[in-house]
């Protein structure tokens, strides 16, 4: 347990801003392997807070435990393409080696094993966080190894004996993790000088700067597809004592791991691109919201940026343009999907509990700290930077006329050459199937799950806004796959990851969950279709933010494309099956007793 004075030093580094309030927790969480209550009420006290606002704030997170999680935290990724590439095995021997089951930490205090969902690696699964550090294509040799490697006390980072290419094998980062960029494109992986948007920025007016966004038609990149020139023109127009631009980078949506590739290579980009933004809406400070599984990568990005105030990119008077101060910040998440909505992000980013707002006021008229705020993700502002760069037209010649320039995909799942894809707008899932290698696919999910769940005739679609709108997740789903599997794995994920505000995303998805395994195991009727489709509706349609209204969707997609898939797993000669076996209730009883019970069928029972 942390002493009071290592907690005050803490506070003390993070400047008692209760801003930094997941900083600290993140901190003591490292340091002591759990966050006590004494540690809780010594950061209420030092940040002059109540308890039960910091409690609330270290319960909500998936990476802060109130027990020991162990001196090495093993958290293994469960995602559906882990599960594919063989997380059953891994699992298996990292219980085997450490002596306990996930869940459970062993005697001595030394390993924690924790499932966690998706981790952004999913091009290079089995994965698993281990003290933060990354460890990708997992074996059970290599389970066994890492156990060995902790049993005797190594520390984490010693035990990657391989890096990944590119900037992964920097000092900075120095993981294991490989980029696997299958595909290049003329917007974010092509060759950029770095300044040349900000230097052009800064020769034109913010007005013109927005007025170049605009007409470039560049749209969200987050799957959303709101405008970005209106949204900044939004937020330079409202009053306030403050503008901010906050970047959106907790891409927590299992199967997309795009971003983690240009924060690793494209830094430069994605800081000038905030630049911009800044320039644009009349903002002087910016924040990068990085999701706590991409910690890895905070001690490079803060060089970067390190590196580009002394370039003059950012600080005060930014390319000699008098009255232009802009300045970057990176907080850092701590394990929660619902913080990728852009509300609950801001929320995060101020020290609290990652919950949605309610709308109005949108985030361009109070966001962060309550300010006037834009809201993009990393992609978006990296484009913005290249179409100040290189302008609108050259922009807009790019995709389709409705979805201009191009869209970074992180393609994983059963394919030869998982990755990511820098395609223009208008390719089909065909083609890109083609690329990855996993032309014999029976379906791809299409926007992680979140998503859209297509089948095979519906491989000539586009992936463009006006057809198969994604924020970058593909996950091919081979042919010797149970789909139903699939679906499962998801509608547990979202029951995991709600955050509890509302009833309908609340109590909804357990109730989709528990419906869909009755379908599963063979005890389904006709009229659980009928009614899981209602619920699925009604969810989606009450829910407050963008998960629960999004929730449902692996199983409303799949029944509308794979709805054989359901009616063969139901009855159709009944109209009620019981979801209760008696007969399979009662066999501890009899093991126990040595009797027999019999489970009477309801008619002879009448008799």
């Amino acid at each position: 347990m942390p002493s009071k004075g290592l907690i005050a030093s803490i506070i003390d580094r993070h400047r008692r801003d209760r801003t930094r309030l997941i900083d600290i927790l993140r901190d003591i969480q490292a340091k002591s392997g759990f966050i006590s209550p004494e540690a809780v009420a010594d950061v209420a006290a030092g940040l002059g807070l109540s308890t039960v606002e910091v409690e609330g704030v270290a319960t909500f997170y998936h990476f802060f435990s109130s027990r020991t999680a162990g001196t090495y935290a093993v958290y293994l990724n469960d995602s559906i393409v882990s599960v594919m590439k063989g997380r059953a095995a891994v699992a298996a021997a990292f219980e085997k080696a450490a002596g306990c089951a996930f869940g459970e930490t062993t005697r001595d205090g030394r390993i924690g094993l924790h499932r966690t969902s998706c981790i952004g690696m999913n091009d290079q699964e089995p994965s698993a966080l281990i003290n933060g550090v990354v460890f990708t294509n997992l074996t059970p040799a290599k389970a066994k190894i890492i156990v060995e490697g902790m049993k005797a006390g190594m520390d984490v980072p010693a035990m990657v004996a391989v890096t990944g290419d590119g900037a992964n094998a920097s000092k900075l980062v120095r993981a294991m993790v490989k980029n696997n960029i299958r595909k290049g494109g003329p917007v974010i992986f092509a060759p950029f000088r770095v300044g040349a948007a900000v230097k052009k920025a800064v020769r034109m007016t913010p007005e013109d700067v927005i007025a170049e966004i605009k007409k470039s038609n560049l749209l969200g990149r987050g799957g959303a597809g709101f405008p970005t020139g209106l949204k900044w023109e939004f937020c330079r127009r409202e009053n306030g004592e403050a503008h901010y631009v906050v970047c959106n980078s907790d891409e927590g949506e299992p199967g997309t791991f795009k971003d983690r590739v240009i924060l690793t290579e494209c830094p430069q980009l994605l800081f000038e691109g905030m630049a911009v933004a800044g320039y644009a809406v009349g903002a002087k400070e910016g924040v990068l919201y990085l999701r706590g599984e991409y910690a890895y990568l905070k001690p490079y990005l803060e060089k970067t940026l390190a590196d580009l105030r002394k370039k003059n990119i950012l600080g005060k008077k930014i390319a000699g343009k008098a009255g232009f101060s802009f300045d970057i910040t990176i907080k850092l998440g701590a394990g929660a999907y619902v913080c990728g909505e852009e509300s609950a992000l801001l929320q995060s980013a101020q020290g609290e509990r990652g919950e949605p707002r309610a709308r109005p006021p949108f985030p361009v008229q109070s966001g962060y700290l309550f300010h006037p705020t834009t809201v993009n993700n990393v992609e978006t502002l990296c484009m913005a930077a290249r179409i100040l760069e290189k302008g609108a037209d050259w922009f807009k010649a790019l995709g389709t006329p409705r979805s201009a320039g191009t869209k970074v995909l992180s393609v994983s799942g059963d394919c030869k050459k998982p990755g990511v894809y820098e395609i223009a707008f208008g390719l089909t899932v065909r083609k890109l199937l083609e690329m990855a290698g996993g032309l014999d696919a029976q379906a791809v999910q299409v926007g992680g799950p979140s998503g859209n769940c297509i089948s095979r005739g519906q491989f000539d679609r586009a992936i463009a806004f006006e057809d198969l709108a994604t924020g970058g997740s593909i996950i091919v789903i081979g042919p010797g796959r149970d789909l139903f599997e699939v679906v499962h794995n998801f509608m547990e994920f979202f029951v995991e990851e709600s955050c509890g505000w509302c009833v309908p995303c609340r109590a909804g998805n357990p109730l989709l969950l528990r419906k869909l395994e009755k379908i599963m195991s063979g005890k389904g009727t006709p009229s659980d279709i009928t009614e899981i489709e209602t619920w699925g509706k009604t969810i989606k349609a009450m829910s407050r933010c963008g998960l629960g209204q999004t929730s449902p969707n692996p199983i409303l997609t799949t029944i509308e494309n794979f709805r054989e898939m359901y009616e063969a797993k139901v009855d159709r000669g009944n109209s009620f099956l019981p979801e209760f076996d008696l007969a399979e209730s009662v066999k501890a009883a009899s093991a126990v007793t040595g009797q027999k019970y019999a489970a009477h069928a309801p008619e002879k029972a009448r008799e």
